[in-house]
């Protein structure tokens, strides 16, 4: 199964150049890097990334990150994907960009 990660220019250009990362602002305050499945990444775009340009999208096997992956009660009592460690490039499955249309941050086809 494939999880989501979304990162602004300057995480996505951060982590390509030091090949590791323990994530975003948010990240770092909650103690855990947030992950989106799917079905949750378009509405985890339109609540912490709504007008913003220049995102990245990045995909992970939730299945090679080992236990230190936790899913965990979150929005609307979902399950979200949370890492507890930092993340290598390495682990990377695929990247896109994240482009703003005119309804919002346009998602792959193939992943909805």
């Amino acid at each position: 199964m494939l999880i989501y990660k979304i990162l602004r220019a300057p995480e996505w250009a951060a982590f390509q150049a030091a090949g590791r990362t323990t994530g975003a602002p948010v990240d770092l305050a909650d103690g855990f890097i947030h992950f989106s499945t799917a079905d949750q990444a378009q509405e985890t775009a339109a609540k912490h990334f709504t007008d913003e340009r220049d995102l990245t999208l990045v995909a992970f096997d939730a299945d090679a990150m080992g236990e230190a992956l936790k899913w965990e009660v979150s929005r609307g009592g979902a399950l979200f994907p949370h890492l507890f460690r930092e993340l290598k490039i390495s682990e990377v499955s695929w990247h896109c960009a994240l482009p703003l249309g005119k309804d919002g941050h346009e998602f792959p086809k193939d992943m909805l």
